[in-house]
């Protein structure tokens, strides 16, 4: 039996309603739930999970994150920081991406990582079979499972736009409010620091239209 995405959400939303802010204990409750449905579901929730995290790979949630994580963010810790916010459950997650700025309404944990998260079904189904979940992804159905599970996401109008830090502000006013110690944006003016690499293609792609 497969796993729909409901059935996923599900998952996250009891996990979350019986360990709070205890990652250890959602990350083992989930393995213990997906060793019992077996490997078709295990395999079925990495895809899922990792369809959710490639949709949430978006420059404005990213500059989000930054704010909110205490170091910063970096590429893997915004994979660390998605895996995250999935474990926040469904109506936060989708909040999000339509408007990163109303994480500022969520309570801050764990450094807002969840690194093992993202693990999980690959975890159990090398238990279960001594595969990889990673293995037995299949690109074709991966792709018609995010075309799936985009139908739910309805992204903001900044989602890909990559704030720098004098833009941040107008883009994340509530967050900027809770989370920039005040000087923040001076001093890294001041110094010519900037939150992205300017020589990127990527990044001078998504600022080409200026902020939106």
């Amino acid at each position: 039996m497969e796993m729909t995405k409901d059935g996923f959400w599900d998952l996250i939303a009891e996990a979350k309603k019986r360990y709070g802010q205890d990652q250890d204990g959602s990350f083992q409750w989930l393995k213990d739930q997906l060793t019992i449905l077996g490997p078709q579901q295990a395999q079925d929730f990495h895809d899922i999970l990792h369809g959710y995290q490639q949709l949430a790979n978006q420059y404005g949630l990213w500059s989000a994150a930054i704010l909110i994580c205490e170091h910063g963010c970096t590429d893997d810790g915004f994979i660390d920081f998605r895996a995250w916010l999935i474990a926040q459950g469904r109506e936060v997650y989708l909040a999000a991406l339509a408007d990163p700025d109303s994480l500022a309404e969520v309570e801050a944990y764990g450094g807002c990582q969840f690194e093992e998260l993202t693990d999980t079904g690959n975890t159990v189904l090398e238990t279960l079979t001594g595969q990889s979940a990673y293995e037995g992804t299949d690109l074709a159905a991966c792709n018609a499972l995010a075309a799936e599970l985009r139908q739910d996401i309805a992204y903001g109008g900044g989602i890909g736009y990559p704030c720098e830090w004098d833009e941040l502000e107008a883009h994340f006013p509530r967050l900027c409010a809770k989370y920039l110690e005040p000087g923040t944006v001076e001093s890294m003016l001041e110094t010519d620091n900037t939150i992205w690499y300017s020589g990127s293609p990527d990044i001078q792609k998504a600022r080409a239209g200026g902020p939106p």
